[in-house]
C-alpha cells in the first residue's frame, strides 16, 4: 500500500472512531510506528487530523461535543467496566456528587439497592436513574439545561455547588492529559466542574482511555485535582505511571 492510500485509510478510521493510535495502526498496516507517525504528521499538516498523545483525532474534534445519545454508544464495554469499578469508591454512608456524562450515568444505574447515600447531581439523566432508588436522598442542582449534556449550568448551578461539601465527587471529562489537564468544549460546563471539584473532599475521575491526550477549549482543572482516575486497560502502563507521578492514583478496569 502506498503512503497516500494508507493515509486516506487512516483518515477514514479516525473519522469513524473519533481517534486512532499509533501502535494499532502500525499493527493493522504492518508498518513501523515511525511510518505511522510520518503519516499522521502529513495528515496534520494538511489540516485533516490533530495529533494528540499516542495518536490523532479528526480535525475540528477538539471543540466538537457529541450529543449524549451518541456518547452512550461509544466505548460501551469500557464504560461499563469503569462504572462497576467505581462502585468500590462509594462511601458506606455520607454524600457524593455525580457529574454529567455517559460513564457517570452507567455508574448511577449500577448503584446497589442497599446503598444509603445523599447524592447531589446537576444531570437530568442521572437524577432520573436515582429518583426511585429506595436508599438515596437525591438533591438536584438547578440551572439552565444544556441540550447536548442534559445538565444544568450557569449561576444557579454554581451557587448550588457553592453551598455544599460532599465526601466524594465522581467527575467526568471530555479530555485529560499530562500537560493540558482536564478539559471540555463548553465554558459553562467547565465552570460547573470547577465548582464541583471545590465542593468535594475527594475526587474520582471516570474517563475511558480514548480521552487521554485529548485537549478541548475549556480547561477546568489539572490531574493534581484528581485523587483517583478510573479508566480502562486501553491506557498503557507507561501512561498510567506518568499520571501517577503527577500524584493521581490510577485504576485500569
Amino acid at each position: 500500500m502506498y503512503a497516500p492510500e494508507r493515509q486516506q485509510e487512516i483518515l477514514r478510521l479516525a473519522r469513524e472512531s473519533g481517534r486512532v493510535d499509533v501502535l494499532s495502526l502500525a499493527e493493522e498496516f504492518q508498518v513501523t510506528a515511525e511510518t505511522v507517525r510520518r503519516d499522521l504528521r502529513a495528515l496534520d499538516r494538511a489540516g485533516l487530523v490533530r495529533r494528540v498523545h499516542g495518536g490523532a483525532i479528526p480535525a475540528g474534534r477538539l471543540d466538537f461535543e457529541p450529543d449524549l445519545a451518541e456518547r452512550e454508544g461509544t466505548a460501551a464495554d469500557e464504560k461499563d467496566r469503569i462504572a462497576r469499578a467505581a462502585l468500590a469508591e462509594l462511601p458506606s454512608d455520607g454524600s457524593v456528587i455525580i457529574d454529567a456524562g455517559s460513564t457517570a450515568a452507567r455508574f448511577a444505574a449500577a448503584f446497589p439497592l442497599e446503598a444509603g447515600l445523599t447524592v447531589v447531581t446537576h444531570a437530568l439523566p442521572i437524577a432520573a436513574r436515582l429518583a426511585d432508588h429506595p436508599g438515596i436522598a437525591l438533591h438536584l442542582v438547578g440551572g439552565r439545561v444544556r441540550h447536548r449534556t442534559r445538565a444544568a449550568v450557569d449561576a444557579w448551578a454554581l451557587r448550588g455547588y457553592g453551598e455544599i461539601k460532599a465526601d466524594v465527587l465522581f467527575l467526568a471529562t471530555n479530555g485529560f492529559s499530562l500537560d493540558g489537564g482536564l478539559t471540555t468544549p463548553d465554558l459553562a460546563e467547565a465552570a460547573v466542574k470547577r465548582a464541583m471539584i471545590a465542593a468535594a473532599r475527594r475526587v474520582v475521575l471516570l474517563a475511558d482511555s480514548a480521552k487521554f491526550g485529548q485537549e478541548h477549549f475549556a480547561r477546568f482543572g489539572d490531574l493534581g485535582h484528581v485523587d483517583l482516575l478510573i479508566t480502562d486497560t486501553g491506557l498503557s502502563p507507561q501512561d498510567a505511571l506518568a499520571i501517577e507521578h503527577r500524584g493521581t492514583e490510577v485504576a485500569r478496569a
